[in-house]
Order: C-alpha cells, then sequence, then structure tokens
C-alpha cells in the first residue's frame, strides 16, 4: 500500500489514476508528475520501487498543495469572503449556490430538503 501526502493509493490502478486518490490533484497534474519524476503512464502502482514511490512523495511535496493544507486554503477563502461581506461570501453565508444557479426552482442539495409551507391546504 503505497501512502502519498497522507493518502493511501490503491496499488491495482495505474499511477496517473491512482494519483488523481489525492486531493488537489487531477488528470492533468497526475500526468504532469510522472512525466516529471520520469514513471511510464502504463505502470501499476504496486510495480513501483520504494525510491520511486519517494520521488513522487518528494515531488508533489515540493510543488503542489494537497489534501489538508489545501481545504484549510480553500476555507480561508470562503471565511475571508464572508468577512468582507461579499456577495459571494453572502451567498456562502446563507447557505445558497454561490456561482449564479436559479433558487427558485432546483438548488436542493444547496438548501436542504423542501419546508413545507403551512396553510397551502384547501
Amino acid at each position: 500500500m503505497a501512502r502519498i501526502a497522507g493518502v493511501n493509493i490503491p496499488t491495482a490502478k495505474r499511477v496517473p489514476i491512482a494519483l488523481t486518490y489525492i486531493t488537489g490533484i487531477g488528470n492533468t497534474s497526475a500526468e504532469a508528475i510522472c512525466e516529471a519524476v520520469g514513471i511510464d503512464l502504463t505502470r501499476r502502482v504496486n510495480e513501483l520501487s520504494d525510491a520511486e514511490v519517494l520521488k513522487i512523495r518528494e515531488h508533489i511535496d515540493a510543488t503542489y498543495t494537497v489534501e489538508g493544507d489545501l481545504r484549510r486554503e480553500v476555507q480561508m477563502n470562503i471565511k475571508r469572503m464572508m468577512d468582507l461581506g461579499s456577495y459571494k461570501g453572502l451567498r456562502h453565508r446563507r447557505n445558497l449556490p454561490v456561482r449564479g444557479q436559479r433558487t427558485s426552482t432546483n438548488a436542493r442539495t444547496r438548501k436542504g430538503p423542501a419546508k413545507a409551507i403551512a396553510g397551502k391546504k384547501k
């Protein structure tokens, strides 16, 4: 079981696919990491040596913000918007969609289950 950036990555998958299990690393970043470290994209994680895993780990630590640090940074950005009172901050504070989606219908994921309005029946 290879452990990179505090995440146990699956051993049976190809290296670029397995790297996407780390928060903050997507397909493009994973392929770029493999190119930089010099690992073939078709190799599986269980075929990697300890030295190669160490190379990947060091490259990620040096160039990418991942996992806990990334989550903390995103939360700090949201908190800053809320403290400033920007429009996006207000939407976050009210637990409504932030990026311009409609709310008269839909938006159930963000708003939660529908609340019944009293006195509607006739």
